[in-house]
């Protein structure tokens, strides 16, 4: 099981700061098994960076292509990492 597990890191751009995107990505997360944290970043991004299985992860990554209900997400950077298990539950940063 450990084997299926990843991390990825995105960088999420448009209007996602304002707009709920990191509370919506933290029940979307949630719902999914999925560890880690969103924060806003000073050029207006959402850097997120998430732990679990490949498969939620990438069922995240597709959620986070339209984000918020109010957001307009332009672009989603995907970084994919080696797991380390250092989050135990999703925060917002």
């Amino acid at each position: 099981m450990a084997a299926d597990r990843a991390r990825v890191r995105l960088r999420v751009e448009g209007r996602v700061q304002g707009v709920m995107f990191r509370a919506e990505a933290t029940d979307a997360a949630r719902i999914l098994g999925i560890a880690g944290y969103a924060r806003n970043l000073v050029d207006g991004a959402v850097e997120v960076v998430a732990e679990g299985r490949r498969t939620n992860l990438e069922a995240f990554i597709a959620w986070a292509h339209t984000g918020a209900r109010l957001a307009q997400v332009t672009r989603v950077d995907e970084e994919w990492l080696e797991f380390k298990g250092e989050f135990t539950s999703f925060t917002v940063r």
